[in-house]
């Protein structure tokens, strides 16, 4: 099992949501975050933002779904044909173990 952890465009979420969902990956814990990448923010005349805001989407999935996730979300996170930068990054994690409160059952 992974985590996938999406920071993207706020602009972008509703969309990769809605693909996932289509694809069958319902499920996704969604943040509002903010932070800054290796261009340590951005800078307007003499004013540097360094706090960017992201929205973080959480999914934990089953190892054979890794390609199908992570290219959704790379299709739609994309600003234009080339992407740019402050698009986000997506980092992914094995999991040892899932559980469910409700029943105790693990796996996904």
């Amino acid at each position: 099992m992974l985590m996938v952890k999406a920071f993207v465009r706020p602009e972008k979420k509703d969309l990769i949501l809605e693909k996932l969902s289509e694809a069958g990956f319902h499920s996704a814990t969604i943040i509002d975050v903010v932070g800054r990448g290796k261009q340590q923010g951005i800078k307007f005349g003499e004013r540097i933002y360094d706090e960017i805001p992201k929205c973080m989407l959480m999914l934990g999935i089953e190892d054979k779904d890794k390609n199908a996730v992570i290219n959704i979300i790379l299709e739609q996170a994309k600003s234009g044909d080339q992407g740019a930068f402050g698009d986000g990054k997506i980092f992914v994690n094995h999991l040892d173990n899932v559980y469910t409160v409700s029943s105790g059952k693990t796996g996904l």
